[in-house]
């Protein structure tokens, strides 16, 4: 493929998905003559810029779900699994864990989750308090690599009992898809390359989006007026 960007940046992704979303929300509206209220959730920090465009467009609130990857020191970028600021885990293969010991497991296991609280705590100022049972969780990441993350974040949001949840991001590998759509109700995906390499290679600015930035995204979003 092509080694040209396909994002300016996170937000133009952002507006990219939620043109898709407006399209894809209007026909289950027609299909089942049902409207559910949908709900906007982040994956932090990277994933909130690219689902405030998409909050603004549907005019609904803007949540987050925190997910860390659990690495062990021997290898800290090789993920094992990942789990979410309220437990929920998901382990990778199994022969990437099982060879460690359960104590070490269990410590890479709560070191993460230790990391997925902290981040939480640093959010929840700029989150609305909204129940999204019964809603449409749209679950937005800036892009999926492994899926071990945002897997992990359906798994929680599941515990809330929306109606239903979709995955949504700007790219993710073709190879993906189809593990991806076994934990959740739809995937809206604008690109699935086969050779993917790395989620920034298709954005042209890929900046790190740093805490306070993460946090000003939502705080200046839920303070502006939305239906429920």
């Amino acid at each position: 493929m092509s080694s040209a960007p396909l994002f300016s940046d996170r937000t133009h992704a952002g507006e990219e998905l939620a043109q898709a979303l407006l399209t894809q929300i209007a026909e289950l509206e027609m299909t089942t003559g049902e409207t559910v209220p949908p709900m906007v959730y982040a994956l932090p920090r990277g994933g909130i810029p690219v689902a405030v465009p998409i909050a603004r467009q549907l005019n609904c609130p803007l949540d987050i779900v925190v997910a860390k990857k659990i690495t062990t020191p021997q290898n800290p970028e090789l993920a094992i699994g990942a789990v979410t600021s309220d437990g929920q885990v998901l382990w990778a293969q199994q022969r990437l864990w099982r060879r460690l010991k359960a104590n070490l497991r269990e410590t890479a296991l709560r070191q993460a989750q230790d990391k997925a609280q902290a981040q939480l705590a640093e959010f929840t100022p700029g989150c609305p308090q909204v129940n999204p049972q019964g809603k449409l969780a749209l679950l937005v990441d800036d892009g999926i690599a492994t899926g071990m993350t945002i897997i992990a974040a359906t798994q929680a949001l599941k515990e809330h009992h929306p109606h239903q949840i979709w995955i949504c991001t700007p790219v993710a590998p073709a190879g993906l898809i189809k593990y991806l759509g076994h934990f959740c109700d739809r995937l809206v995906i604008l690109e699935t390359p086969d050779n993917f390499l790395s989620v920034s290679r298709f954005y042209e600015e890929f900046p790190q989006v740093n805490t306070d930035e993460a946090l000003a995204y939502l705080q200046e979003y839920n303070h502006l007026p939305y239906q429920q």
